[in-house]
C-alpha cells in the first residue's frame, strides 16, 4: 500500500473509532452560563474537538473579551460514570506540580447533575499518525521529565498502580474460563504462560513516580515548539517511572506494527530501569485487560470503546508473541 493511501486509510479509521460528542451548543443554558461566570465572558466561538471516549463536550471556546480556553462537560444522562470521571481528572488536574506538561485548571463547574472542566487551551495538535520517530521523542523525553518529579503532597492520595491494575492484570483467567469468540489459538495455547507473566507483571508496575496510565496520541498535543502536553488525568496513578513510556509504544504499534519500537527501548532514557522480562511481564497483563475488556458490551454512549480495546490488545499480542518466540 502507498504511504499516502496507507495515511488516509488510518485517518478514516481514527473518523470512526472515537465516540461520538455532544457540543457546546448542546450544553442546557444554566450550564453554558455556570462556565461563562468562571470565564468572565461569554463565549463568542466554539470549535468542537474529535479523539478519546467520552460522550461529553470538547471544545475549544473564544470569548467576547478575547480570551480561550478548552471545556468539558458531561451529565449522567450521556453516562453514568462520566462525571465522576471528570471530577477526578479536576482534582488530580488542580494539584499538579509546576512543570508538568499538562494544562492548567481555570475552574469547575458542577451542578451535581452536569459536570464540566475550564482547562487553558494548549495551542497544539496531535502526532501525527502513524507515529514519525521525532514526536515519539518528544513525547518520551516529556515522560522521561515527568518521572523525575517529586509525587506533590497533595497528589500524595492517589492509587498505586499495582493496586489499580490487579484485577485487569487477570483478565487472562477470566478468559480461561470463558474464552471469547475467535480467540487467538497462540493465546489458548498459552494461557497458563500469559498468566503467570501477567501476575508476575504486578511488581513491575511498583514505583515512585506520578503516572498518567492513559497516553495515547489522542491524549497528547503537541505545540509548535515541538513540546509535549499530556491531557486527561483522570486515571493518575503513583507507580513505576516506564509504563507510560510502554504504553505510548502500544499506541505505536497500534497505527504501524513494523515501526522498531524494540531499539527505542534500548536507546531511551526513558527505560533504562526496565528489564527484558519485565517488559514482557507488562505486556502481559496489558494484553489481559485489552483483550478481557475488549469482548465486553460497549458503555452507554462510548459505541467505539471495545472495537479500540481489541485493537490495542492485539497490538499488544503481536508485539508479545515476537519478544516471546518460540513460546
Amino acid at each position: 500500500m502507498r504511504i499516502a493511501t496507507f495515511a488516509r486509510a488510518i485517518m478514516g479509521f481514527m473518523q470512526s473509532e472515537w465516540s461520538p460528542r455532544i457540543s457546546w451548543a448542546d450544553l442546557p443554558g444554566h450550564v453554558q452560563t455556570g462556565i461563562e461566570q468562571i470565564l468572565g465572558s461569554p463565549v463568542a466561538h466554539a470549535t468542537g474537538q474529535q479523539g478519546g471516549f467520552s460522550p461529553g463536550t470538547a471544545d475549544r471556546v473564544l470569548t467576547v473579551a478575547g480570551g480561550r480556553a478548552f471545556i468539558k462537560a458531561v451529565s449522567p444522562r450521556l453516562n453514568e460514570y462520566s462525571p465522576a470521571i471528570h471530577r477526578k481528572e479536576a482534582a488530580v488536574t488542580a494539584a499538579l506540580p509546576e512543570g508538568v506538561p499538562a494544562p492548567s485548571l481555570i475552574g469547575t463547574f458542577d451542578d451535581g447533575e452536569w459536570v464540566a472542566l475550564i482547562l487553558s487551551d494548549v495551542e497544539g495538535r496531535h502526532p501525527r499518525l502513524p507515529w514519525r520517530s521525532a514526536e515519539l521523542r518528544c513525547v518520551l523525553d516529556a515522560l522521561f521529565e515527568l518521572s523525575r518529579m517529586p509525587v506533590p503532597p497533595a497528589l500524595a492520595h492517589l492509587p498505586a498502580l499495582e493496586h489499580e491494575l490487579a484485577d485487569a492484570f487477570e483478565g487472562w483467567q477470566r478468559i480461561g474460563t470463558d474464552p471469547p469468540e475467535e480467540c487467538d489459538p497462540w493465546i489458548l495455547k498459552n494461557l497458563d504462560a500469559l498468566g503467570q507473566l501477567a501476575e508476575n507483571g504486578l511488581q513491575d508496575l511498583a514505583g515512585p513516580s506520578l503516572v498518567h496510565t492513559d497516553v495515547r496520541s489522542d491524549n497528547i498535543l503537541m505545540t509548535a515548539h515541538n513540546r509535549a502536553v499530556l491531557v486527561d488525568w483522570p486515571w493518575a496513578c503513583i507507580g513505576s517511572p516506564w509504563v507510560d513510556g510502554l504504553t505510548v509504544l502500544i499506541n505505536v504499534r497500534v497505527y504501524d506494527p513494523r515501526f522498531d519500537v524494540e531499539s527505542v527501548l534500548g536507546s531511551h532514557q526513558l527505560f533504562a530501569a526496565a528489564t527484558a522480562d519485565g517488559i514482557n511481564r507488562v505486556l502481559s497483563g496489558l494484553g489481559a485487560y485489552f483483550t478481557d475488556a475488549g469482548r465486553q458490551p460497549p458503555p452507554p454512549g462510548l459505541p467505539t470503546l471495545r472495537a479500540f480495546q481489541r485493537r490495542q490488545g492485539e497490538a499488544v499480542i503481536r508485539w508479545l508473541r515476537q519478544r516471546l518466540s518460540p513460546l
